[in-house]
């Protein structure tokens, strides 16, 4: 696999803070491990599905899945808000599956600040995390809809692949690792920042 090229250090001259999109199928953690990986940063933090238009809300509570045309407005409204996190110059971190190589593209199509992580879960572990999961508009019957759908990323989109395993930390642990954000990592009091 490619390893992602690094982000600008912080502060750097006419940058545009970075913006990772944490990306996977249901019941990958990408809520957990985004919301975790923003805390250990200290970035904004948004989980996609709060974007989802009442339709969209209403076809997944009644277990049906969602077309590329009902996923379209969706997305432009996760763009926007990735575009306010550049205009308000904030590095961030947001959820969404991202499940088809046009989706990805969409949220990539000129910002170049966006950079991509997608987990790797295996099929067992999916089925359990969401049949374990409690009050979630998405139900484990639904899963082999998204897996049909699925674009798992291919090496050219130079995404970071990572699994998901272990503790939401591990995982956060692996991301920050391959993605080269230990600069990003807020300083402790009497401790040295990196570098």
């Amino acid at each position: 696999m490619v390893r992602p090229t690094p982000p600008p250090p912080p502060g750097a001259a006419g940058a545009t803070p970075p913006v990772l999109v944490v990306t996977g199928v249901s019941g990958s953690g990408k809520s957990t491990v985004g919301a975790a990986l923003a805390g250990r940063l200290g970035w904004d933090w948004a989980d996609g599905d709060a974007f989802h238009p009442g339709g969209n809300i209403a076809k997944m509570a009644a277990r049906e899945p969602l077309t590329d045309a009902d996923r379209i407005p969706w997305l432009n409204e996760i763009g926007r808000w990735i575009d306010k996190a550049a205009a308000a110059g904030r590095p961030a971190v947001i959820a969404c599956s991202a499940l088809k190589r046009s989706y990805r593209d969409r949220l990539r199509a000129g910002r170049p600040q966006v950079r991509m992580v997608y987990l790797v879960v295996d099929l067992k572990t999916l089925h359990q995390r969401l049949t374990d999961r409690r009050g979630h508009m998405f139900h484990a019957d639904m899963l082999g809809s998204q897996l049909s759908a699925l674009e798992p990323p291919t090496p050219d989109e130079n995404v970071l692949m990572v699994q998901s395993a272990g503790t939401p930390d591990q995982t956060v642990d692996r991301i920050i690792a391959g993605e080269q954000l230990e600069a990003y990592l807020p300083t402790e009091p009497g401790r040295r920042s990196p570098g």
